[in-house]
């Protein structure tokens, strides 16, 4: 038995979807009242309604599990440290370590994020799976500060023979059934504001969702992935300008040529998070650093480890990928 935590999110849901396809049992963790359609649709998939705050539901659903995939976390980059972050993310980390070191689980596949490294840049820097964690993190960094110490968990525990843990962390993705960046770069595209920082030419830590999950699996079965790490952070090589001028020639939009210098975005954004903090606001504001660190970073993370060694290579192209999720967010979101 598989479960996967995060099921009904953009990755969780790749993953149910692909073991299902390889005839893998499945229990998907969903919250009451969550969407389960699409999961439903994958055909034979279990549900156990709980939460990862809520350590009886997990032991429940742990019940007979061999294989973890723990993709459910706190996303995006406002929201309360106390009340959002650190129950989600560290604490739901560690009631799933609890019940699956009392199930005996094979293995437990973690889904940090690259962005757990911190926020580390520079021109010509490429960061391998060596590199060491939370770098660079500023006072409201609340999303990668939870990923590093969920992950500090995942290895303890693993090194105590806990449990027998495998890491991958994954970049930016996008691909059908993302309700969180697509959607926002289509409608910027569309009103003429689609803006580059910088000149547009460094490379994105770029993965279509379906690559992805291709990868957690890979490395959730594979016996020389115990006890490593892996960066499943790209597909291969694609700017910034690249990335968003296929979107914006999906949607008949035109190219994105204005620029913001990375310098003045990243400042505008920290005086934004400044007074949304100040006002105690509840929404993010327009732009944040981590945001602009995203997409125009010039560092770059290697995923050279994670094809040495569990063979992972892109199924599908930035072409076939891009055109897929734009056609899924215009059927379904876009209107």
């Amino acid at each position: 038995m598989n479960l996967i935590t995060g099921a009904t999110g953009l990755l969780g849901s790749h993953i149910v979807e692909q073991l299902r396809e390889a005839g893998e049992p499945v229990r998907a963790l969903v919250r009451p009242g969550s969407d389960i359609r699409v999961l439903e649709s994958f055909g034979g998939v279990e549900f156990a309604q709980g939460d990862v705050t809520d350590a009886d539901s997990i032991a429940a659903a742990m019940k007979g599990v061999t294989t973890v995939y723990h993709a459910a976390a706190a996303v995006g980059d406002w929201g309360s440290w106390e009340n959002y972050f650190v129950p989600v993310s560290i604490g739901g980390t560690q009631n799933m370590i609890d019940a699956a070191r009392r199930e005996n689980v094979k293995r437990f596949l973690h889904v940090s994020s690259i962005s757990a490294y911190g926020h580390p840049n520079g021109k010509d820097m490429v960061l391998d799976e060596t590199a060491p964690l939370g770098v660079d993190l500023y006072k409201w960094s609340y999303y990668s500060r939870a990923k590093v110490e969920a992950e500090k968990l995942v290895w303890a525990a693993h090194e105590k023979g806990d449990i027998p843990a495998t890491v991958v962390k994954p970049s930016w993705l996008y691909g059908p059934r993302d309700r969180a960046s697509m959607p926002r770069i289509i409608k910027a595209l569309r009103a003429g504001k689609g803006k580059l920082l910088g000149d547009g030419s460094n490379r994105l830590n770029l993965t279509y969702a379906g690559n992805e999950a291709e990868g957690c699996i890979l490395a959730a079965t594979k016996d020389c992935a115990l006890g490593q790490n892996y960066n499943l952070s790209c597909d291969g090589v694609i700017t910034q300008s690249e990335y968003f001028n296929k979107i914006a020639e999906c949607i008949g939009a035109k190219p994105v040529t204005k620029k913001v210098p990375y310098a003045v975005a990243y400042k505008a954004a920290f005086l934004m998070e400044f007074f949304g903090h100040l006002f105690r606001k509840k929404t993010p504001p327009l732009v944040t650093r981590y945001s602009v660190w995203l997409i125009g970073r010039e560092c770059f993370f290697s995923e050279e480890k994670a094809r040495r060694e569990l063979g992972w290579k892109p199924t599908v192209s930035y072409e076939e990928g891009i055109q897929r999720s734009v056609k899924w967010c215009l059927d379904n979101i876009e209107k």
